[in-house]
């Protein structure tokens, strides 16, 4: 089931493409809070953006370009605003298509069901974590944080991966060695130490500073 995320403040429209949608084992979230979309983008990790232009706190472009900062994912405007310097618009900013409204609901499947094939069929990762406004790309190895963009080197995307997909808990020295065991590099407890370090201070350098936190005897989590 591919993953939708529906940017639109109309809400009779919203809930009429949601319920489409659905029809076509689509999941679909529909945005409920304007002032943090990226928020509810990274907590639902969509294979499919649609967004309207017209919106509270910030608009379409706005919110496209703060995606194409972390993900590859799929974008879809879709306005009533169907001039040409708005079209051109959406596509400089990043987005793959533009539907004009009003718009047939049936199209609007047809045009998803060509994107997501042309995105998908060869297995494309755009998953993307969020904690605290730091945004954790895994199909590009990078993070991203107050528009500043950190590439990750294999063991650091590891170790980060495995903290963010346990950010609500501890994760212990041995469950980290164990991910990075998975490479091709032997990793012991010094080594590890070395890695998370060498990863903090890269942290610090875009304004992520105590981002990992030590728990002593135990081992490490978000901060």
């Amino acid at each position: 089931m591919y993953r939708i995320f529906l940017v639109e403040d109309d809400e009779t429209i919203a809930k009429l493409v949601r319920r489409h949608l659905e029809k076509w084992d689509y999941d679909v979230h529909v945005v409920q809070k304007f002032d943090a979309v990226m928020s509810e983008f990274a907590s639902f990790d969509p294979q499919l953006v649609l967004m309207d232009i017209g919106l509270p706190f910030y608009n379409g472009y706005h919110w496209c370009t703060e995606i194409r900062r972390v993900s590859k994912v799929p974008v879809v405007f879709l306005s009533s605003a169907a001039d040409n310097m708005n079209i051109v618009m959406a596509v400089s900013m990043g987005a793959d298509d533009f539907i004009a409204k009003p718009f047939d609901l049936d199209v609007l499947t047809v045009k998803i069901q060509a994107i997501i094939r042309r995105c998908y069929d060869f297995g494309a990762n755009n998953s993307v974590l969020e904690h605290n406004g730091a945004m954790l790309n895994i199909s590009d190895a990078t993070i991203t944080y107050d528009d500043k963009r950190l590439e990750l080197t294999k063991n650091e995307l590891k170790i980060l991966q495995t903290l963010f997909d346990n950010k609500e808990r501890i994760v212990s020295r041995s469950l980290l060695m164990e991910k990075l065991w998975e490479s091709d590099a032997y990793v012991d407890e010094n080594t590890l130490s070395v890695n998370v370090n060498r990863l903090r201070k890269k942290l610090d350098s875009i304004g992520l500073e105590s981002f990992i936190v030590t728990k002593k005897g135990l081992g490490y989590r978000l901060g």
